[in-house]
Formats: structure tokens, C-alpha cells, sequence
């Protein structure tokens, strides 16, 4: 399977409570902009992936683990790496780091869907992309 992506953030005011904590839905924000970057690092363009192949990701399933709170002003370090790549969906594991510290855990599922939100197969150029990074 492709290694692991690294993707940094750092937390704003807005990212958190009213204790300075990073609210935990906020994770998932996270991991959806690291997912992104991914895809640009690889060389995916969603827009033209629509466009041209009439395919787009959408989550399916999400579960959280969370071990650790990140704070203002925190640089985070986010992980992706593929668990599975099956014919029209994406399993991946994504964490998100504070140096040495684990914070979050979470293994995203993402289907792939047409514009009419029917499933289908992840496009062949896009999974060879997805492979070899």
C-alpha cells in the first residue's frame, strides 16, 4: 500500500471551545483538508475528476478515537494512509499528531459516487496515482 502523507495545520481560535481545547468535530475538518491536499500532492483534481470522469468521494463512515486534546495555538501534524482501496471506495486512517503526543485517531471511509450520487468505481487513473504515491 502508499505510504503516508504528512500534511501540518495549526489550531486558530476557531478551532476550539471556550477552554481552548479544539472542539472534536473540528478533527474532521482537519482530516478532510488533509485528504485534499493529498489528493493535490497526487495529482487529482476533484474538479476536473468530476468534470471529466463524472466521479467525486463522499464520506461514508467515520470513526473517531480520541486520546489527547490539542490546544491554541498547537502545530498539528496530520497522517493519512490507505487501509483499503477497493473498487469504489477508500478506506483510510488518518491521525493527527502534536509532536511525540497521539491525539486523534480515525479511519474514514469515502465512496466514490456519480454526479447523481450513484456508486462507481474508483477511476483507474486515480487509483494508480493513489497506489503509487
Amino acid at each position: 500500500m502508499p505510504s503516508v502523507f504528512t500534511w501540518k495545520v495549526r489550531v486558530y481560535y476557531e478551532d476550539t471551545d471556550a477552554g481552548g481545547i479544539v472542539y472534536y468535530a473540528n478533527y474532521l475538518k482537519f482530516f478532510e483538508r488533509a485528504r485534499t491536499e493529498w489528493l493535490r500532492a497526487i495529482d487529482v483534481g476533484q474538479h476536473e475528476l468530476l468534470r471529466d470522469e463524472d466521479a467525486m468521494f463522499v464520506v461514508k463512515n467515520v470513526s473517531a478515537d480520541y486520546h489527547a486534546p490539542a490546544k491554541l495555538d498547537d502545530v498539528l501534524q496530520l497522517t493519512l494512509s490507505i487501509e483499503k482501496l477497493g473498487r469504489a471506495s477508500i478506506v483510510f486512517v488518518q491521525q493527527a499528531w502534536c509532536g511525540e503526543r497521539l491525539l486523534n485517531t480515525a479511519r474514514v471511509k469515502v465512496g466514490c459516487v456519480d454526479s447523481a450520487l450513484r456508486p462507481r468505481a474508483v477511476p483507474a487513473a486515480a487509483a494508480a496515482k493513489m497506489l503509487a504515491a
